[in-house]
């Protein structure tokens, strides 16, 4: 049972990376080093020395900063398309319980491909943003995003279950919410490649905080 929830645990910290790679990084080494509650085998231990410790803190003040400047936002998401991915297999390698144990290519791999995914997702949307409102939205998509990822990581690693279950809730969401909202835009007489861009973009992030949230505090009972 350890073994799957380290898999569960695994599974929400590479889909946390997607959106930022440095945070979800810091969480772990910052738990890793000062609790119980993460506990990295080596290599991967080395997480926890104050160097890598302070190099991610500094790498994660630059990326929210940069992140919520309209074009240099887009530039970023092009650098991140190699660090996202690396920091999942990461991430998905020290906390993957069995898999990582017996299958460590398997943990990298799988890490690699949940966090590309989730950045691939954010990476395209970011520049409808962009363009479709002069970046007025792009720091409150990319604040929800922040958010969204520590919520997802500090989840991930408490209730390993309830992370994932709740990212599943998001996906389905999100798939409703983009297949009915160019159909309202039409309804409603506007273009939807105008408006379904942005505004689907921090609904899904916005409804999507709320729904990890609320779940969480409905089962945990907070």
């Amino acid at each position: 049972m350890d073994a799957l929830f380290g898999v569960f645990t695994a599974f929400g910290l590479s889909s946390s990376a997607g959106l930022n790679a440095y945070l979800p990084l810091l969480v772990v080494a910052l738990l890793a080093r000062f609790t119980t509650l993460v506990t990295l085998q080596p290599p991967w231990d080395a997480m926890t020395s104050w160097w890598v410790i302070g190099a991610l803190a500094v790498l994660l003040v630059i990326e929210i900063l940069v992140d919520k400047v309209p074009a240099v936002d887009t530039i970023n998401d092009v650098i991140q398309t190699f660090v996202r991915p690396v920091a999942g297999a990461i991430l998905f390698a020290s906390n993957g319980g069995v898999i990582g144990e017996t299958h460590p290519v398997l943990a990298l791999v799988c890490g690699l491909l949940i966090a590309g995914g989730v950045h691939a997702a954010k990476a395209s949307a970011r520049p409808v943003v962009t363009a479709s409102t002069a970046g007025v939205l792009n720091p409150v998509v990319s604040t929800l995003e922040d958010v969204l990822a520590l919520v997802t990581a500090i989840v991930s690693i408490i209730a390993p279950i309830l992370g994932v279950l709740i990212l599943l809730l998001i996906v389905i969401w999100a798939n409703i919410v983009g297949s009915l909202l160019p159909l309202l835009a039409t309804r409603l007489k506007v273009d939807p490649a105008i408006v379904s861009g942005p505004f689907m973009s921090t609904l899904v992030d916005a409804t999507g905080l709320f729904i990890y949230l609320s779940v969480a505090k409905l089962i945990l009972g907070l």
